[in-house]
């Protein structure tokens, strides 16, 4: 009787039930919804970083220099 006494606890410790589909399926939701929102903050922060860091358009008396083309002799 005494070991039934000791050994019940450890069996019941054993006996862990695993989260049900929903549950699993919550956590992964709530998961993605996380990473989501990380993501859309790292996008949103590299434009605004671009978007202050782009060239601006030459002006318009300026054009770009290119070699002249070969008259194919």
């Amino acid at each position: 009787m005494r070991r039934a006494a000791l050994l019940l606890p450890l069996l019941l410790a054993a006996c862990h039930q695993e989260p049900d589909f929903d549950d699993r399926y919550d956590m992964a939701a709530k998961e993605i919804e996380a990473r989501a929102k990380a993501m859309d903050a790292d996008i949103a922060e590299t434009e605004k970083a671009a978007a202050a860091t782009q060239p601006k358009a030459l002006p318009a008396s300026a054009k770009p220099s290119n070699a002249p083309t070969s008259s194919g002799e």
